[in-house]
């Protein structure tokens, strides 16, 4: 290139100087004559002029020709402020206060199973009997002693009121009332264990030890009841969020097996951080009025756990980043028409969310910000805008 220069300015040299072969610069200025030295400036004036002229237009097709030369094509956008909403995404279980496997009380031979699986109960409903083993008989004959010390007593009563008898008699006989008072009261709460009732409303779900079963206490057990009206979502949340994510939160929920999406709010976050994977517990609720969400199904959780009014997002695959560590994007300045040049911008970012990210410093509202392309520009280079969006 530096030759092809050095060509056109001695011809073009010795063109406006053809004319003028017998005087050279140093002539005409040994001279001392004005006029003479005024012309010949004015004719290098326009010499120089038209070599510009002409260099302009070698640079032009030099550029069209060589490949290293060519002007980057780009397409640029512009960067607008817009309501920034970040998420946490997390995965969950569903769960429900009210499901419970119903163990028995007291041992013995399952006599009645009063349900089925799939029946509706109400609370305290009887579901079983279990044998007593006499148990019936021993509370009759206990009442039949207690009627008869609370008889004696009565009459005592009345004689100490009226002043006969010792007072003695009269503590005895209260005693002994009272006492067979609380056996019989204790004999029918162990009568009581008995009977299984349902300790909610809710649904039958499984009955798990058939009639004529033998159960005991801790051991055996006899149905699970569930209702599916008090639900909620529980998952593990890691510590750093543990600002933002607090009760009243919303939360976008999504069930991939119903294809079922609804929103919901953080109703109970955890204050124990676990020690072994750091992190705490939340409660999402959930409606479901349609019985169609069951315990530990799996649930996707989005939650809002920032927003930023007027935030500025760019696509994480045009920035890039110096030796320094510092990421940058390029803008477009001295833009005329499509064409412009690239400048290289230090830029601050902060939460993404999905392909795009958050820029906290270093761009403006409105300014044209280099997108397909932005690898192969450089700081200062002249560039060509295809597209802007």
């Amino acid at each position: 290139m530096k030759n092809i220069y050095s060509l056109v300015i001695v011809t073009l040299l010795l063109t406006s100087c053809g004319g003028d072969k017998k005087m050279s610069v140093e002539d005409i200025i040994a001279s001392g004559n004005l006029e003479q030295i005024r012309q010949k400036k004015t004719d290098l004036d326009a010499s120089a002029q038209e070599i510009s002229s002409q260099l302009k237009q070698l640079e032009a097709e030099i550029k069209k020709l060589d490949p290293q030369e060519r002007i980057p094509l780009i397409t640029t956008f512009a960067a607008k402020e817009a309501v920034f909403n970040h998420f946490v995404e997390l995965q969950g279980s569903v769960s429900t206060k009210q499901n419970l496997v119903i163990h028995p009380e007291y041992s013995g031979t399952l006599t009645r199973v009063y349900v089925k699986e799939g029946q509706k109960v109400v609370k305290g409903q009887i579901l079983a009997k279990i044998d007593d083993g006499g148990l019936s008989q021993q509370v009759a004959q206990l009442q039949i002693q207690a009627e008869l010390a609370k008889t004696t007593f009565e009459r005592q009563e009345r004689l100490w009121n009226q002043k006969i008898g010792s007072e003695i008699q009269y503590l005895q006989a209260k005693s002994t009332y009272e006492a067979q008072e609380r056996a019989v009261n204790q004999l029918q709460q162990q009568v009581g264990k008995t009977v299984v009732r349902a300790p909610f409303s809710g649904t039958i779900d499984d009955v798990i030890s058939e009639q004529g079963s033998v159960v005991a206490p801790g051991q055996s057990e006899l149905f699970r009841i569930v209702n599916l009206q008090d639900m909620y979502i529980e998952t593990n949340v890691p510590e750093r969020y543990i600002s933002n994510i607090t009760p009243g939160r919303n939360v976008q929920v999504e069930f991939p097996i119903l294809g079922k999406k609804m929103d919901a709010k953080i109703r109970q976050a955890g204050n124990f951080i676990n020690p072994a994977n750091r992190t705490f517990k939340i409660e999402v609720a959930v409606s479901n009025k349609d019985k169609s969400i069951k315990p530990n199904l799996t649930a996707k959780l989005k939650i809002n756990d920032y927003k930023n009014e007027k935030a500025i997002l760019i696509p994480q695959s045009i920035i890039s980043e110096n030796a320094e560590g510092q990421q940058y994007v390029y803008t477009v300045t001295d833009k005329v028409k499509s064409k412009g040049k690239a400048k290289r911008v230090i830029i601050t970012t902060g939460k993404t969310q999905g392909d795009y990210i958050e820029v906290l410093s270093g761009l403006a509202n409105g300014n044209e910000i280099v997108d397909e392309g932005a690898r192969s520009v450089k700081d200062g280079q002249e560039i060509k805008i295809l597209v802007v969006e």
